[in-house]
């Protein structure tokens, strides 16, 4: 397959021409055509992992010729090569070190697909929008706070466009997440959300992710350039995207936010998870620390600063926030998930633990111990009116906790919720008005608390170092 894949690309290289004529942008018969640009990162071939009604088969590859291109077109192979519903992509490869230019000038397809390549991603979008394509881009957009102010340049062109910009939002597609989002809402259930303080925050979040890890069930092998937190990021300002913006998805259902007024971040922190040269060579496939990770190597390991917290206000209301790596995951777990909301009548709490199997898990624990009867009484009226959008529910008290089980049916998974952003992608491609108006403005909100959350982090241990 490796011997197909590579002889493919270059001979697309050598010939300095694409396998189908180029053509206008327009939606055909067939249905929006994606273009993938420069997939540095495995979620691009995600977007893949299944059809869409809508969407055209074709697909448009532009990207420099290396292993991450190789690492792309294998997943979409396998994808169109399994036995049980298989895809049937054909992608169109331009491999070359203009591949950025080139799919500008030929502006083939509709939509073009980012993920990956973090530092001057935003840049890139705004060329994509200038050439009059659609955005379908995985965060992180942006790495530092200087970048905002480009980032909103970016949304009010796509509106003023008629171009869709839109983040790769996976995590409002779980069900636990979008069940604490209906019960911190529910006033009867949750009440009011407690302001809390920055010592004991009414929002605490934690996400753990792993660097050894598998998708698609083949071992996932990451650039180099995944570790260089200039290029990359560091943890919070990559998947932490993901935990502001639950944050603030839960808190402020359907309201815009203005990150200049809305957003205080209060203090920010940073560590490293130490890797040494074989762990980086497994994760990689190369045998020593490159060049431009040198800075980072002490005592023979490299010291990946991956980790962040960060404690923020968001209109008065505190919030903790730890976006976390390890090397790999314990025997039978994953990345983990873990998110409590403290309102004046319950705690609504995530837990992804041991005890629940790592599997995540949804309680809701009364302030008083008697409220319990008519906390499940009002939870067993909520759960049956939820049935028809969540068939399965069901109740069980867990002690001085009320445990919301959730049937595996509506477990997807992480990689499944790919599909379901395409899908709410083409929705709002075909119907511009169901777009909600708060989109933007708490997308600014989001990477205002990731970016000045990272460069207080990183402020505060300078201070500390000097």
């Amino acid at each position: 397959m490796w011997s197909e894949i590579l002889s493919l690309a270059v001979i697309l290289l050598a010939a300095g021409r694409d396998v189908l004529p180029a053509r206008k942008p327009r939606k055909p018969k067939g249905g929006w055509q994606l273009v993938t640009l420069d997939p540095g990162h495995f979620h691009a071939a995600l977007i893949h992992k299944r059809s869409y009604p809508d969407v055209s088969p074709e697909a448009y590859v532009y990207a420099p010729l290396g292993p991450d291109l190789l690492a792309h077109l294998a997943r979409i192979h396998q994808f169109n090569s399994r036995q049980q519903d298989p895809t049937s992509w054909r992608l169109i490869l331009y491999a070359g070190p203009d591949f950025l230019e080139r799919m500008l000038a030929e502006k083939r397809g509709h939509i073009v697909v980012l993920s990956g390549r973090n530092r001057g991603k935003i840049r890139r979008i705004q060329a994509c929008l200038d050439a009059g394509l659609h955005v379908l881009a995985d965060k992180p957009w942006i790495l530092e706070p200087a970048e905002l102010p480009e980032l909103e340049v970016a949304l009010r062109k796509a509106q003023g466009a008629g171009l869709l910009a839109y983040d790769i939002m996976t995590e409002r597609f779980e069900v636990t997440n979008a069940l604490q989002r209906e019960l911190v809402a529910d006033r009867e259930i949750f009440g009011e959300i407690e302001p809390g303080s920055p010592s004991s925050p009414a929002v605490v979040m934690e996400s753990v992710h792993h660097i050894f890890k598998t998708v698609a069930g083949v071992p996932a092998l990451r650039p180099a350039s995944f570790f260089d937190i200039e290029e990359q990021g560091e943890g919070l300002t990559d998947v932490g995207t993901h935990l502001v913006d639950l944050v603030q998805w839960i808190l402020f259902p359907d309201q815009a936010l203005d990150w200049r007024t809305d957003v205080a971040v209060l203090e920010g922190k940073r560590w490293p998870e130490p890797l040494t040269r074989e762990q980086f060579r497994l994760v990689t496939g190369i045998e020593d620390f490159p060049e431009k990770l040198r800075p980072w190597v002490r005592e023979d390991r490299l010291h990946y600063y991956c980790n962040n917290q960060v404690t923020y206000r968001l209109r008065g209301v505190h919030v903790r926030l730890d976006a976390l790596w390890r090397y790999e995951a314990p025997p039978g777990a994953g990345d983990t998930h873990h998110a409590v909301f403290r309102g004046s009548r319950s705690r609504i709490e995530i837990r992804q633990g041991a005890p629940e199997k790592f599997r995540p898990e949804l309680y809701v624990i009364p302030n008083r111990s008697g409220d319990l009867p008519s906390l499940r009484s009002v939870l067993e009226r909520r759960l049956a009116q939820w049935q028809t959008r969540f068939p399965g529910l069901a109740l069980r008290e867990y002690g001085d906790e009320l445990w919301i089980t959730i049937p595996d049916a509506l477990r997807v998974g992480h990689e499944a919720h790919f599909g379901e952003v395409v899908e709410q992608f083409l929705s709002y491609l075909e119907e511009p008005h169901r777009l909600p108006a708060w989109e933007a403005p708490n997308m600014l909100a989001k990477y205002a608390v990731t970016t000045q959350g990272v460069a207080l982090a990183r402020k505060s241990q300078s201070a500390r170092t000097q």
